[in-house]
Order: structure tokens, then sequence, then C-alpha cells
């Protein structure tokens, strides 16, 4: 199964104040028809099938290539699974769906920017550089939120990078 965002999810990601959590949230921006259950998993970890399921329930998601219901996703270890969501792949591909979502020049830029990194280090340069430039893309309690999201997932060995550039909350 390969979930995918409705009409609904779309005008509900770009509204900011809908009534969704910042886990729906992560969940829809991350569903883009081309991640399998197993993938998102990975990315939102052991409870991704019931957050899928209550989304789709809402009408917010629909399955691309399998019944909408998922069947069942092997259940991981919560330490692992904690440490996969923590990489610099998490980081790139959440700061990558947040920049997609945004209908501005500038952001369409710093995704491609982004999208070309292939070491760590531009990586984390190209991320530094999107998170300057989000709160004047978009409000600056969404550019918090973006923040401490990849707080969460960037690798513990580039946090210290982060702070330094305050880009992220200390």
């Amino acid at each position: 199964m390969h979930p995918r965002k409705t009409e609904l999810a779309h005008t509900v990601l770009q509204a900011h104040r809908a009534p969704l959590d910042l886990r729906q949230r992560r969940a829809l921006i991350l569903c883009d028809g081309n991640r399998s259950l197993v993938e998102l998993s990975v990315l939102l970890g052991t409870d991704a099938a019931a957050l899928i399921t209550e989304l789709q329930r809402n009408g917010y998601l629909e399955a691309s290539d399998a019944p909408a219901v998922p069947v069942a996703v092997p259940a991981a270890s919560p330490a692992p699974a904690v440490e996969r969501r923590r990489s610099m792949v998490a980081a790139r591909i959440y700061l990558l769906d947040i920049l997609a979502l945004q209908r501005n020049p500038t952001a369409a830029q710093l995704h491609k920017v982004l999208q070309a990194t292939r070491e760590e280090e531009d990586t984390i340069n190209a991320l530094q550089l999107a998170l300057a430039h989000l709160p004047a893309i978009t409000s600056d309690g969404y550019a918090q939120r973006v923040r401490a999201r990849l707080q969460e997932v960037v690798p513990e060995a580039h946090l210290a990078a982060m702070h330094e550039n305050a880009m992220l909350p200390t």
C-alpha cells in the first residue's frame, strides 16, 4: 500500500491551522503515494499503520495500489524505531516535503539545492539555508514547528552544528 493525500489533505496542509496534531501533519506530508506503509513505519514509528488508517477514515488519505485498510505491519522494538527515525535521510526527506508544500519561488529553489546534496556536510548546509529562509516563506510558528521536528530527526552528531548556527532551538 502506498497512501497518498486527498484534496482535503492538501487543503488542510495549506491552511496550517487545521485540526491536526503535529504527528498527523507529519504523516500527511510523508504520504506522497510513493512511500509504502513499511517505509512510512520507519519514518513515523511503530504505530504508523494505525495513524494511516485513522487518516484514511477521516478522508485525508487514499490507497493508491492496495486496500485502504492496512493488513499488518511488522512490529519493531521501540529502541530501533527511535534510532531509525534519527537520520540524515529522514531530516532531508522531511524538509524536502515541507519545501515542496510551499508555493514560493524561494522554496522551490531551496528544494532544488537540498535535493542535489549527496554528502552529509552539504546536506547540513542546505538544511541550515532552508531553515534560515523558512520564516520569510511561511509563518514564524510554522517555521518553529519545522525546526522542532528537525531537532527530533537530525542525527545527534550534527545537532551541535545546527545549534551553533541558531537554526534549531536549544
